[in-house]
């Protein structure tokens, strides 16, 4: 198609599906520096991205419930795009497409387009057989011409006043070399590991002189979490291992993985926002494949029953089957040791010497 002057992405959340679009819009601008991007966001999401160059934003509370509907039919009034990129399967998103003009409304393809998206779309992406999300969300720039080999990446932005704030965290919890960060929890409990295995985790590298610092939201499962770690470590009082939970935002967190010599986390938005500042990542999944919906650049360092226990479950792998398919059950996780995730760290941290020795 020819160029666009202006383009809407509809992308309300997650926290994980958020930074992938991120890439996509760099990519965007990377190729129409002067292309006008309004992106329509959830709440929270807006926190993590709201500075990002050259995006106009349109916040989207869908607690509000009808009510924010109207905001968005009031907001966008006066604006017709070239081109809507609906990439966003929930009906709710679909619903919000009706009141976006733009001549060129973009989906997914007709498998992919889950509740009814397809009807809200007149062009479709091309359809991809494995692809993950990351790698899905791209497909929307390559569709307008971006070029088919352009390789993912992210400059996500800081402000000074983040950098500073953990800049005086460190001196203030004596963090005077380097850390790792353990961000432990996912939206979903099942997919969380053992409290006792993070914290066998947690004592193995405070005795490789690495400090440890615990990451996440204020929610009571995630501060109930941390805190069983912080009482079954053998490290709790010595400020060798320090639990933020709940105590810092979205861009102070950004700043926080982006200095981690690496974090350890399950399939979590946190452990994607580290991908986008370039940390590694050592990824827990057992009910999700790791190829679709794992850390993007950090792939091989993912510790993963998820093949195995689809196995069982369905007498099937991942490629005989419709590409997203969940396994199910409460405790898989447990199907991951600490030996699993000790040699994925061992592999890191080789590799982080080796590449440092360059």
């Amino acid at each position: 198609m020819t160029e666009p002057k202006s383009i809407c992405l509809l992308r309300l959340s997650a926290i994980g599906d958020v930074c992938h679009a991120v890439a996509t819009v760099q990519a965007l601008q990377a190729k129409w520096p002067r292309l006008k991007i309004t992106w329509i966001i959830g709440k929270v999401e807006y926190q993590l991205v709201k500075e990002l160059p050259g995006v106009e934003f349109i916040v989207f509370d869908k607690k509000a419930g009808i009510s924010a509907y109207f905001a968005l039919k009031s907001a966008l009034s006066n604006q017709q795009f070239d081109v809507l990129l609906h990439m966003q399967v929930a009906l709710r998103a679909s619903l919000a497409t009706l009141f976006i003009r733009a001549k060129h409304k973009w989906g997914f393809d007709q498998r992919r387009a889950k509740e009814g998206q397809w009807l809200f779309t007149n062009q479709k992406v091309a359809p991809q057989d494995s692809p993950h999300v990351a790698e899905g969300f791209l497909a929307f720039a390559q569709a307008l011409g971006v070029n088919k080999d352009y390789q993912l990446s992210w400059q996500m932005p800081m402000t000074a006043a983040d950098e500073q704030w953990w800049l005086q965290q460190r001196q203030t919890l004596n963090l005077d070399h380097d850390y790792m960060v353990i961000v432990p929890a996912a939206s979903k409990a099942e997919r969380n590991w053992l409290a006792e295995r993070y914290a066998q985790v947690a004592d193995k590298m405070i005795e490789k002189n690495l400090k440890v610092v615990i990451c996440g939201a204020p929610t009571s499962t995630e501060l109930h979490l941390a805190e069983q770690i912080m009482q079954l470590s053998n490290n709790p009082l010595n400020n060798t291992l320090i639990n933020l939970v709940g105590k810092t935002s979205l861009k102070q967190l950004l700043v926080v993985l982006k200095q981690a010599h690496f974090v350890l986390a399950p399939d979590t938005g946190p452990a994607h926002m580290a991908v986008t500042v370039d940390t590694p990542v050592v990824g827990l999944y057992a009910h999700s494949n790791p190829k679709r919906t794992g850390p993007y650049k950090y792939l091989h360092y993912v510790v993963s029953v998820y093949e195995k226990i689809l196995l069982q479950q369905t007498g099937k792998r991942s490629g005989q089957l419709p590409w997203g398919t969940r396994v199910k059950g409460q405790l898989l996780m447990a199907e991951i040791s600490v030996a699993n995730v000790m040699e994925k760290i061992e592999q890191l941290l080789s590799d982080k010497l080796k590449n440092n020795n360059k």
